[in-house]
Order: structure tokens, then C-alpha cells, then sequence
């Protein structure tokens, strides 16, 4: 990334020419990009197993006497059985309730008074439990992980107690957000049979009837030693993680049921575009959404998916990208245009972009000069300066990262729980590094294909229309 020197701040009457400043940058591109491929090609983190198939990753840092210890769960909302849409996000919820050793809503004040901090949270491959402790503390936490991954406690009343806490989260954060009910309404309709097309968070009405039943059968199916990935990264070597591993998880016995690659169902080919509309009051300005299915990390070929970041980069990345360009600043048909590409799942990953209408600007035409847009990268790819400019952004993103202990857990965490290893987090650099502008084009004219996409308009609609067509919300099963 260029950084004027401290020199040209001080002396503002000297102009540097179009061409130095160019050189500079490219030098400073070049910099980042060694940087970036140094801290890949020397090895951070260790992996080893447990007697019982518990998988852990250490990664030291001993700046300070810190450490992040994080459980990985290989389950999410993908794999929920049908009709209990959102167990393994309550479930998540229910891990912070007991055991015979912890007492009742404990565990986080526990790991409070030693200090640190502890949360965790759901996604549609992974559930993850994570806490920041001084590493004295490490023994202790790691204890307490232990024992919740095996000896949960529920009742009748503290399950229905925190059903109800759900299903509040899910208003406010959804039935009290129309672009969260239209990005919900555009996963169930861009996956014709793929279990993403269902919200981590759950569907209203199946979360209204969650069990404790459900929740003891999910919990006792998914979590075990051997579906589980431990990750401690800080103040810490791989001997000592190694003996209070195996003093603390692996005691516990495995679960001959668990551990085996997930398979789950294959979308058919997508041969037609879908398109939605939903019009409602607190919509605000009117705004265009698009989502495009599209491989994974796990699943793409070789250096696809890197060549979808850069190409999402470029085409939608900020102020500087193409549909912010084209969309804002000169056609002035849109306040606000961005998107992105999210590759981080086990089967499929997605593109997704939005415009927000200008004043006086209709989404028809919003539309338009998005598709002429994406159609141009498509018929003609991208210039060599944006490429450097965006793999430059990528990888210095990944330098800064790589300074924080919490960000590294969660890079390997992530990554190795949903198929990927330790050599490919490691190479991204270096798969970066590879991409060219051909790689960029073919992935444009492969993935914004607009059959395999889903377009929703959010339009604001009269407060009165709108009242009459608000949905009922169950009532929870008791």
C-alpha cells in the first residue's frame, strides 16, 4: 500500500510526477506481495491428534503472555435433520447453561473472573466456542471446554426459558430488518435442494417448537472429541498444548457416529434466473440485491476462488471499483454499490451485490447499468493495474491479520473445519500471487451467469398496505 514519506508532508509545493508516483506504488505492490508470500512459506501453526480423533492446532506467539483457545464443532445449520431449523444456533445458546461441574449460567463469569473473555457463534458448516485468557488460565478453560463438550445439563425450564431469547434475537435482528428478510428469502430461493437455502438463525415457526428433546439429540449426535478441532493460538508451545490436551479432551471418548466427511445434497443445474420483490415500510430507499451460486474455497478448482476474490475486488470493492464508478460517480444512478464474494463454506460459496437507488433513479435503471457493467468485465476482463491494485489490497489485508492471535485461530480454525488443511491457508498467498488477468475473465464469464443468479428488489411501500400484510408469528410450543 503507498504511504507518502514523512518529507512530502513537509514539503507540499514539491509535485511529484504521474510516473513516479506510479513506480512507487508498483514498488510498494511488489514489497507487500514478497511480504505476504514470506509469512506464508515459513510455517506458523502445528497439527497433531488425540487417541481419541480430536484434531488440535497450535499456533504460537509469545509477544505476549496471552492466549485465544478455540473448540471447533465440524456442524452447523446445514446439518440440522428437517423441521428443526436453528438447533445448532439454540444449542449454542444452551452450551453456556450447566453441567455437574459448573453451576447454572456460570461459564462466562467464570472465565470473566479469570480475566479474559469467551463467546461463540453459529454459521452453516461450523458452531465455535472461543476464549481470551492470560495463559496461566489456559488449564482452566480448556478444563471447562472439556466438560461441557460432554456433560451438558438442560431443563425443561431454562431451554424454554432461552427459546424464548431466540426467538426475540430473530425479530429484532430479522422480522425488524427488511434487507435481512429479503437476503433470507433470496438464500431459500437460490438453493433449489442444498440445506443453505435455510437460516442459521432457524424459520420462526420451527424455532417456536424446539424441544429440550431436540436440543439433547442434536447435542448428543454432533459433539464429541472426534468431530471437533482444537485451535490455541498465542503464548504457548506445541509440547505444553499437547500435555493439557490430552489431560483435559482426551479423557473423553469418542463417538464411532461422527467424524466422517459430510455429503450432503448436490444442487441440479441451475437453468433459469429467479427474481423477488419485497415492498415494505421501513425499506427506506429502494435498493437492487443480487446473489450468484458459485464454488467455494473447498470445492472450486485450483485458483478459482482466489480469482473470485480479486474479481469481486475490483468489480465491487469500494469506492474505487467498477459499479461503485460507473453506479455513483459518473452515472449518478445509484447512492451507494458494492458486493462481494463469501468462499468460505464446505459445499458452495456465493457472490452477492447491491445498489441503493439515487433520488429520482428508478431500479430499472439501476439494474441496467449494473448488468452493462458486469457484462463488459465478462466480454472484456480487467486491466493488469487493477489486478495489482486489488491483489496489493488482499494481501496487505493479510499481513495486518496475521498480527493478531484472535484473527489467525479463526483464519485456521475456520478454514481446516470445513475440508481445507493447514498447507492451503498457509499458500493463499502464493495462490494469490498467481492469478492473472485471464484467470480473472474466465471466472467473470463463468459464475455472473444470470441463470444461476436470484435479483430482489426492496421497495419502500404505504405503512398502511404494509400493516395489512404483516405475518402472524406462531406461538411457541410449550
Amino acid at each position: 500500500m503507498y504511504r507518502m514519506s514523512p518529507s512530502a508532508y513537509a514539503l507540499p509545493h514539491v509535485r511529484t510526477p504521474i510516473a513516479s508516483f506510479f513506480a512507487t506504488l508498483g514498488l510498494a505492490m511488489l514489497a507487500l506481495t514478497q511480504q505476504a508470500l514470506d509469512l506464508g512459506a515459513t510455517p506458523r501453526a502445528t497439527e497433531f491428534k488425540l487417541d481419541n480423533g480430536m484434531q488440535v492446532v497450535v499456533i504460537p506467539d509469545n509477544r505476549a503472555p496471552v492466549v485465544t483457545h478455540m473448540v471447533w464443532y465440524k456442524v452447523g445449520a446445514a446439518d440440522e435433520p428437517a423441521g428443526v431449523s436453528g438447533i445448532a444456533h439454540f444449542l449454542e445458546h444452551l452450551m453456556f447453561k450447566s453441567t455437574e461441574k459448573i453451576p447454572m449460567g456460570e461459564f462466562s463469569k467464570i472465565v470473566a473472573r479469570l480475566g479474559g473473555q469467551d463467546n461463540a457463534f453459529t454459521s452453516q458448516d461450523v458452531t465455535a466456542y472461543f476464549q481470551r485468557v492470560a495463559k496461566a488460565q489456559l488449564p482452566k478453560v480448556m478444563e471447562m471446554e472439556a466438560d461441557r463438550m460432554v456433560n451438558l445439563k438442560l431443563t425443561e425450564k431454562e431451554v424454554l426459558t432461552e427459546r424464548d431469547v431466540i426467538l426475540e434475537e430473530r425479530r429484532s435482528r430479522v422480522e425488524n430488518s427488511p434487507s435481512s428478510i429479503l437476503d433470507e428469502q433470496m438464500d431459500a430461493t437460490l438453493y433449489y435442494s442444498h440445506p443453505y437455502q435455510n437460516p442459521v438463525i432457524g424459520w420462526e415457526h420451527e424455532i417456536a417448537r424446539l424441544s429440550p428433546q431436540d436440543a439433547m439429540s442434536y447435542y448428543k449426535r454432533f459433539y464429541a472429541p472426534n468431530n471437533a478441532i482444537l485451535v490455541v493460538s498465542g503464548d504457548v508451545t506445541v509440547d505444553e498444548v499437547k500435555s493439557l490436551a490430552n489431560a483435559t479432551y482426551g479423557k473423553l471418548k469418542s463417538n464411532p457416529e461422527v467424524g466422517a466427511p459430510r455429503v450432503r445434497q448436490k444442487e441440479p443445474p441451475h437453468r433459469a434466473a429467479r427474481r423477488l420483490e419485497l415492498k415494505d415500510a421501513r425499506a427506506g430507499k429502494a435498493s437492487l440485491h443480487r446473489s450468484y451460486l458459485a464454488p467455494s474455497y473447498n470445492t472450486a478448482e485450483a485458483g478459482e476462488a482466489e480469482a473470485l476474490d480479486l474479481l469481486m475486488k475490483i468489480v465491487a470493492g469500494g469506492s474505487t471499483s467498477r459499479l461503485y464508478k460507473k453506479l455513483v460517480v459518473e452515472d449518478r444512478v445509484a447512492s451507494s454499490a458494492s458486493g462481494w464474494y463469501s468462499g468460505g463454506a464446505l459445499d458452495y460459496g456465493k457472490i452477492g451485490i447491491y445498489a441503493i437507488a439515487a433520488d429520482g433513479s428508478s431500479l430499472d435503471k439501476v439494474e441496467s447499468v449494473l448488468d452493462a457493467t458486469l457484462n463488459d468485465v465478462k466480454e472484456n476482463g480487467v486491466t493488469q493495474a487493477e489486478l495489482d491494485r486489488a491483489r496489493a489490497t488482499f494481501l496487505a489485508d493479510y499481513i495486518y491479520e496475521s498480527d493478531s492471535q484472535n484473527t489467525l485461530a479463526r483464519r485456521y480454525g475456520w478454514a481446516l473445519t470445513v475440508g481445507r488443511t493447514l498447507a492451503d491457508v498457509e499458500g493463499w498467498p502464493a495462490a494469490v500471487a498467481k492469478v492473472t488477468v485471464d484467470d480473472i475473465k474466465k471466472v467473470a464469464a463463468k459464475h455472473l451467469d444470470i441463470r444461476h443468479s436470484v435479483t430482489g428488489r426492496l421497495i419502500p411501500e404505504a405503512p398502511e398496505t404494509a400493516a395489512r400484510a404483516a405475518p402472524v408469528s406462531p406461538k411457541p410450543r410449550t
